[in-house]
């Protein structure tokens, strides 16, 4: 008698990574069901909860923070037990964080993808760039992503690289009147200026308009121009997924052979509900994930679930420029700085990546000013002159993978469902304390070139929400989660759709590399229930 499942798979989170495996599946005419602990919300009223809110710098208020679905603001949703506070800004709700992010789409070079071998530090993936690269472009055409074809991602400004099959789906943007003031003052004495190839379509693609320069990427794109995941949650519903929220997952249920043949999940309102597929998809974030596989006791023969925690772990440099630049104007974010993305000394110290923040200043510039007793007139006319010339430097860092830096299952806290919430132990190392003090270095050139009054250039340690490592991939059963087709070792029907299985982090955002994979799982799973 043929056993009766509830889904071919069984996909756990709604978000970018999970809500593109889900269509690709489900286009291909397999049973799809998505679980998503948060609830589905409409974007106009995300962006009136940004307008009404007095918290313009908290980009996680505008969206729903329910005790069963917390974001990672939630006081009590992480435990930071490590050097500083580690609080990326995550969401829970259909469409996952892709809602309040920059939208920034890189390609891995195939150096990055291969650290270890390239220059003796680190882990390379087990799989090659030529592998993943057919795989980027369906990313990239999903996301509508906007890119320069010419340029050397490099940094190196030789040829143009990453090697691409076929070009951007979307033209880049022009650039605004910030960037290229920035472009021909610093590039000058030969910093390396590159565009940001980004998920923010400058002409109609997949049913979004054209962006408008609204300067809300974060914390919410008002007209959606921007890519958020909820765009392919909706295509894989009208694909014949079925998508339920309200469904927070806390348990893997292990069958005969190795096989996961169940999940758990439990609602809001007390239910707890048993569904089973003949294979699931874990497309949790990069600390859920791994939380979910220790609670289920599954895929950790290697014991590196939630180990190897990795962020582009960061600092930031403020300034006033000698002339206006009207920062805000156009998108949050449109290029930086590559000169340390690539070269030999990735051996002693991480790749380092300025990006521009081009967000509306005026907030950060007032509440200095107030700081400083300047009121009436004088605060309207300094706002006015401040705003102006406000330079934004936001330095990301390629880290390592430490067993040492961990996510775990809370022991103090649970949520209001009775499920651990995280507990979160990091650390940054020498390889990355090293790029710091070569960061610094160019702060002081920016900040020279551009005649600059410093507002803050020691911001300490910063969060950047790119998660990855927790589940890390690897060549080998016993020192990784999972192998190159994000397959669990241990587990041959349980595949995971999260940055969280990149094993070396580069100094680009991982969410394009995360989609191809999930696309790539997808068409392995097409293949085989």
């Amino acid at each position: 008698m043929a056993t009766q499942y509830d889904a071919d798979v069984i996909v756990i989170g709604s978000g970018a990574l999970g809500s593109n495996a889900a269509y690709e599946l489900a286009r291909q005419g397999k049973d799809v069901i998505i679980l998503e602990a948060g609830e589905r919300i409409p974007r106009w009223k995300i962006v009136e909860n940004f307008r009404t809110s007095g918290r313009k710098s908290n980009f996680n208020a505008p969206y729903p923070n329910q005790p069963w679905a917390p974001t990672s603001y939630e006081e009590k949703y992480i435990d930071s037990v490590g050097e500083f506070e580690f609080r990326p800004g995550m969401l829970k709700l259909v469409g996952g964080t892709t809602w309040h992010w920059a939208a920034a789409t890189w390609r891995y070079t195939p150096n990055d993808m291969k650290l270890y071998s390239t220059y003796g530090v680190g882990r390379d993936w087990p799989i090659d760039y030529e592998e993943l690269e057919p795989y980027y472009v369906r990313a990239e055409k999903a996301l509508g992503v906007s890119g320069s074809d010419t340029e050397d991602q490099s940094g190196h400004n030789q040829r143009p690289w990453p090697p691409r099959s076929e070009p951007y789906p979307v033209p880049p943007e022009g650039e605004t009147y910030y960037f290229r003031r920035l472009k021909a003052r610093i590039g000058a004495e030969g910093y390396q200026f590159l565009h940001e190839p980004n998920a923010r379509t400058v002409q109609p693609w997949d049913g979004r308009p054209a962006c408008s320069g609204n300067n809300n990427c974060m914390p919410v794109c008002p007209i959606g121009a921007m890519y958020s995941g909820d765009v392919h949650a909706d295509h894989a519903v009208r694909a014949g997924a079925r998508l339920l929220t309200d469904a927070t997952a806390y348990h893997l249920e292990k069958g005969d052979g190795g096989k996961i043949i169940a999940v758990h999940y439990r609602s809001s309102n007390g239910d707890d509900v048993r569904l089973t597929a003949k294979a699931f998809i874990v497309a949790a974030h990069g600390l859920e994930t791994p939380k979910l596989l220790l609670m289920s006791d599954v895929a950790n023969s290697s014991d590196q679930v939630g180990r190897n925690l990795m962020d582009h772990t960061g600092i930031s440099l403020q300034f006033l420029a000698d002339e206006p630049l009207w920062s805000g104007r156009g998108q949050v974010q449109q290029g930086g700085i590559f000169n340390w993305r690539d070269g030999d000394f990735r051996r002693e110290h991480a790749a380092i990546k300025h990006a521009l923040g081009n967000a509306v200043p005026n907030e950060i510039v007032t509440r200095r000013l107030l700081d400083n007793l300047i009121v009436g007139p004088e605060l309207d006319e300094r706002i006015r002159h401040d705003a102006a010339r406000f330079v934004s430097i936001t330095t990301t860092f390629e880290t390592l993978p430490h067993a040492h830096n961990t996510v775990r299952p809370s022991r103090k806290y649970k949520d209001a469902l009775g499920i651990p919430m995280l507990e979160v132990d990091y650390r940054v190392d020498g390889y990355l304390e090293r790029a710091a003090r070569v960061a610094k270095q160019d702060f002081a050139n920016f900040v020279r070139i551009m005649n600059g009054t410093v507002i803050e250039d020691d911001s300490g340690w910063q969060n950047r929400d790119h998660l990855m490592g927790t589940v890390i991939m690897g060549e080998k059963a016993e020192t990784s989660v999972v192998n190159g087709e994000c397959r669990t070792w241990d587990h041959d029907n349980l595949f995971l759709a999260t940055t969280g299985v990149i094993p070396a982090s580069g100094v680009i955002n991982p969410t394009l590399s995360g989609v191809a994979l999930s696309i790539r799982i997808a068409d392995i799973l097409a293949r085989e229930v």
